[in-house]
C-alpha cells in the first residue's frame, strides 16, 4: 500500500512511500492481539499485594472460650477469620503475573496492530527530523501541523533521537519511542500512529521474519 510522506510542517513533499503489504495489510488476528496486549498488562503488575492467613495474624492461642455449655458455636482461637481482626481466607499473596508467549505469535500481534491503524486512517507516514536542541514548543508546533495536538499519539523514530525525545516528555498525550520499542499496546493505545521514514525499514525488517 501506498501513503503519502509529510514534513515536519504537515504538508505533502509530493513523495510517496510503499509499506509492505506483509506487515501494514494483513488479515488482523484479534486473539493474537488480545494475548499480547494481556501479556503487556500483566507485566506491568508489581504482584506485592499480601494479605495476613490466620496463621500470621498477631493473638493469643489460648481458647477463648469453653467447649459446651455456652449455647454458641465452637471457638478456639481470636484468630479465626469469622471474627473481628481475624485472618483472611486464602488472602492473595505475592506473586509474578507474567507468562510467555511465542516470538512468532507477538509479531503477528504487532502485524495485526499496524494494520488496524492502518484500515482505520491513523496512520501518518513523516520524513525523518530533528531538533538542534530539546524544544516542547517545537514538539507541540509539530504535533499541531499533524492535528494531533488534541490526540494521544505516538511517534516512531528510527534511531534515538534524544533532543525530539526529551521535547515530548513533559507532553501526557504523546509519547516517542523507537522502532525497536514498540509493543502492541502502544500501537493500539494511541489515536495516531505516527512512523517516520528512518523506522520503517527496521520495523518491516524485524515484522517481516
Amino acid at each position: 500500500m501506498e501513503v503519502k510522506v509529510l514534513d515536519i510542517n504537515g504538508k505533502e513533499t509530493g513523495r510517496t512511500i510503499t509499506l509492505s503489504d506483509s506487515v501494514f495489510a494483513i488479515e488482523p488476528n484479534k486473539h493474537a492481539v488480545y494475548l499480547d496486549v494481556k501479556q503487556y498488562l500483566a507485566n506491568q503488575r508489581q504482584g506485592t499485594h499480601k494479605a495476613k492467613e490466620r496463621a500470621e495474624v498477631t493473638g493469643s492461642t489460648r481458647k477463648i472460650k469453653k467447649q459446651k455449655g455456652t449455647g454458641t458455636a465452637r471457638a478456639g482461637s481470636v484468630k479465626n477469620p469469622l471474627f473481628k481482626g481475624g485472618g483472611t481466607v486464602f488472602g492473595p499473596r505475592p506473586r509474578s503475573y507474567s507468562f510467555k508467549l511465542n516470538k512468532a505469535l507477538k509479531r503477528l500481534a504487532r502485524k495485526s496492530a499496524f494494520t488496524m491503524k492502518a484500515q482505520e486512517s491513523n496512520l501518518t507516514v513523516v520524513e525523518n527530523f530533528e531538533f538542534d536542541a530539546p524544544s516542547t514548543k517545537n514538539f507541540i508546533n509539530f504535533l499541531k501541523a499533524l492535528g494531533l495536538d488534541n490526540k494521544k499519539s505516538l511517534i516512531v523514530l528510527g534511531d534515538t533521537n534524544k533532543n525530539v525525545y526529551l521535547s515530548s516528555r513533559n507532553l501526557k498525550a504523546s509519547s516517542v519511542v523507537t522502532s525497536s520499542e514498540l509493543s502492541t499496546y502502544a500501537i493500539l493505545n494511541a489515536n495516531k500512529l505516527v512512523l517516520l521514514e528512518g523506522a520503517l525499514e527496521g520495523i518491516e525488517e524485524n515484522l517481516s521474519k
